[in-house]
């Protein structure tokens, strides 16, 4: 899926998504990452919500969102909240949603100023999926 959004000068734009993929203005990346609204796109270490530790979600904190969106992979799934306790506590807002909706989501949130951080789970697509 393409994406044309509005942005504003400055900020990290998701420009697209596809399974396993997505781009940051004109730049592919095929793992998870956390794409902050200013700054460097930075590959986030978890592959699947199995994966996932408080210390993921701690990572963010040095990126001073005011808002979160986890975008939870191909389809939404809740995670407990202990663990983004570490969020929750310093009054961040994390709102979850699969994948494709959080690229979405925070296109809309960045191009409204919003001080937004994806973090994306990107799952390791299959060979027969990617028709190699």
């Amino acid at each position: 899926m393409k994406f044309q959004p509005d942005s504003l000068a400055g900020t990290n734009t998701i420009t697209r998504h596809a399974p396993g993929e997505l781009w940051v203005g004109n730049n592919r990346f095929d793992r998870s990452m956390l794409v902050p609204w200013v700054g460097t796109v930075q590959p986030w270490e978890p592959s699947s919500i199995e994966e996932l530790e408080p210390r993921h979600f701690e990572a963010l904190l040095d990126l001073k969102p005011e808002l979160v969106i986890f975008g939870s992979g191909p389809r939404i799934r809740f995670v407990s909240p202990a663990l983004h306790r570490a969020l929750i506590d310093r009054r961040i807002g994390v709102e979850t949603m699969d994948t494709a909706a959080a690229c979405r989501t925070y296109n809309v949130l960045v191009a409204e100023g919003r001080s937004a951080v994806a973090a994306l789970l990107l799952p390791p697509v299959p060979a027969t999926v990617r028709g190699a």
